[in-house]
């Protein structure tokens, strides 16, 4: 295949806009999927992906129309995801942006344009379900224009669900998107745009080839893990895997190697051959870095092994995955596990629920803080359990995002009140036809349990939400603890800022109240800050009426009876244990 005749290109849009429906029609129309063999959402592999109705993993799929090879890149559309898109980008030189006829834009709608326009791509805009009663071509129109300054000719109108306009989408890819641009006798350099662990195989890698080729049995390397390997079988996935003797430049397509985790290969690095080597790294590489951390202990000690080994293959796949041991007085041995936001976090969790038959439970997920000690040592704590002695602090910075919030202009108000109620500051506000764009900066830690809850209630569900991580800022944060029956209870502790640590213990202590059982003896809930004790909630005892024995003859009888209740009860207090019941260390997961 001469490299002029080759197309890559991607498909952005926001979640449940029409991207793995339009990728099905595309794969129909080219005749790389028979009918028979046909179903919805095939590029989605997993189970949780077709019954959530979201892509989690991306796909790349090699199509034939006429003498063209068309490779599309399915992408997730999750704010969780969104390295995972900007690499997939890099691998492309178009985008077809998808747009709901009926809802317009939306949050992730803008963060993928601009990635893609990062990214210098050629954009292809796409309004989808036009069929549908209650899409408005003509205002959705305006809004896409308005984003991209195109012409109203240049945006198609199809229904993907029915195939209606999905020939012209080709048609625009072949003649709108730029063939690959590199070199064939130049040093070989490939970038890794996915990467996933196959129990039979090993290592598979998904990789664009930029320059040279990759041909079967190469020796290759990675330019920033440095680790080497074999390339094994080299081949295209059209969809099922396809192989043959080389990658050649332009070309997208999957390398089965010997390696034995995807932390050796991860997304974003470089592949280069021993063959014709190259030492300059393909732009743009980081290490994906985890901001959300829960601790996973199993509800049985006994399956603590289970766990930790399920994790691991889990971690093989999965190399944004981190995790360490842990260990709770109350909860005994877990893991704490980081991951790249709350729905990663959900997906792992239903992951090592179904596929590992294992009972969990998680508690508050918890973001990482920054400390600098009076020694001038640097600290990173992904716990607040683990925050050293408060004398021995000089700061402590929490991280920071930039937010933006789309919504219907009617909601501006309610929005902006729950920005300020999460300590966030508005930074800008422009409108998009009849919706609002409000730019933010916020705390990640307000937003991590039940921000995106709320959002869709105060604004009817018509708001999205899209952020990205802005870098640590020193802040008043105190350690918040709480005590059952007296005791300190690790893993409830929370970190706060001070102006609501007050009001964050009296919502706990009033949640823990309903869920930690009652006992034969009074059992205080506390909550603390270093020595202070700032609320209180007293679970009561059950009471026995010990009285109903006695009949007539003097009240001291009935005095001594009760006195020798009361001193079983101090001493049933002194000795008896509270247990604690798995939902208390998910209380503040939702906060009303």
């Amino acid at each position: 295949m001469t490299k002029n005749n080759i197309r890559n290109f991607c498909i952005i849009a926001h979640i449940d806009h029409g991207k793995s429906t339009l990728a099905d029609r595309l794969l129909e129309i080219t005749g790389t999927v028979n009918k028979r063999d046909m179903k919805s959402q095939l590029l989605d592999s997993m189970d949780l992906e077709r019954e959530k109705g979201i892509t989690i993993k991306l796909a790349p799929v090699r199509m034939q129309h006429g003498e063209y090879q068309l490779n599309l890149i399915d992408t997730p559309g999750h704010v969780d995801f969104s390295y995972e898109v900007s690499r997939s980008l890099e691998a492309c030189e178009g985008a077809i942006l998808v747009v709901d006829a009926s809802q317009g834009i939306q949050a992730q709608t803008l963060a993928n344009v601009y990635l893609a326009m990062e990214a210098d791509l050629t954009i292809i805009p796409v309004l989808n379900k036009v069929d549908l009663p209650a899409a408005d071509v003509p205002r959705v129109s305006a809004q896409v224009i308005n984003l991209l300054g195109c012409e109203e000719s240049d945006i198609l109108k199809i229904s993907a669900k029915t195939g209606d306009g999905v020939p012209e989408v080709l048609s625009a890819v072949v003649d709108k998107v730029a063939p690959p641009s590199g070199n064939s006798d130049e040093a070989t350099r490939a970038l890794i745009f996915d990467s996933y662990y196959d129990d039979y195989r090993g290592v598979i890698l998904y990789t664009r080839t930029v320059d040279g080729s990759i041909k079967k049995g190469d020796t290759i390397e990675m330019l920033a893990t440095g680790a080497h390997g074999l390339a094994l079988e080299v081949g295209a996935l059209q969809p099922t895997m396809k192989s043959t003797n080389s990658l050649a430049t332009g070309e997208i397509g999957y390398i089965v190697t010997n390696l034995k985790t995807t932390r050796d290969a991860k997304v974003g690095d470089t592949i280069t051959v021993k063959r014709h080597h190259s030492d300059s790294p393909l732009p743009g590489y980081q290490n994906v870095r985890p901001f959300v951390y829960a601790g996973f202990f199993p509800v049985s000690n006994e399956d603590y092994n289970d766990l930790k080994d399920a994790i691991e293959k889990l971690a093989m796949s999965d190399s944004a995955l981190q995790f360490e041991p842990e260990n709770s007085p109350v909860l005994g041995f877990g893991v704490r596990i980081g991951f790249l936001g709350l729905l990663h976090m959900d997906i792992i969790r239903e992951r090592l629920e179904r596929e590992y038959d294992l009972d969990l439970v998680v508690t508050n997920p918890s973001t990482d803080y920054q400390i600098t000690m009076t020694d001038d040592e640097e600290l990173s704590i992904k716990s607040a359990s683990d925050l050293p002695l408060v004398t021995k602090i000089t700061e402590i910075r929490e991280p920071w995002i930039k937010g933006e919030i789309v919504v219907p202009t009617e909601y501006i108000g309610a929005v902006i009140q729950l920005i300020v109620s999460k300590r966030g500051l508005q930074k800008n506000l422009s409108y998009i036809d009849e919706r609002a764009l409000i730019s933010f900066d916020a705390p990640l830690a307000n937003l991590l349990t039940d921000f995106y809850d709320q959002l869709k209630s105060v604004t009817s569900g018509y708001g999205s939400f899209n952020y990205e991580l802005s870098g640590y800022r020193a802040e008043d944060l105190v350690k918040v603890d709480f005590y059952v029956a007296g005791e300190i209870v690790d893993a409830l502790s929370v970190m706060a800022h001070r102006s609501e640590s007050v009001s964050l213990g009296r919502e706990t202590v009033k949640k823990l109240k309903e869920v930690i059982p009652r006992q034969n003896f009074q059992v205080s809930l506390q909550a603390a800050i270093g020595g202070k004790f700032i609320a209180r909630e007293d679970v009561s005892a059950y009471r026995k009426d010990v009285t109903t024995g006695l009949y007539g003859g003097d009240v001291s009888r009935k005095k001594k009876v009760l006195a020798k209740q009361a001193k079983g009860k101090k001493r049933m207090k002194r000795f008896g244990k509270v247990d604690i019941p798995s939902e208390a260390f998910t209380v503040m997961l939702k906060r009303d």
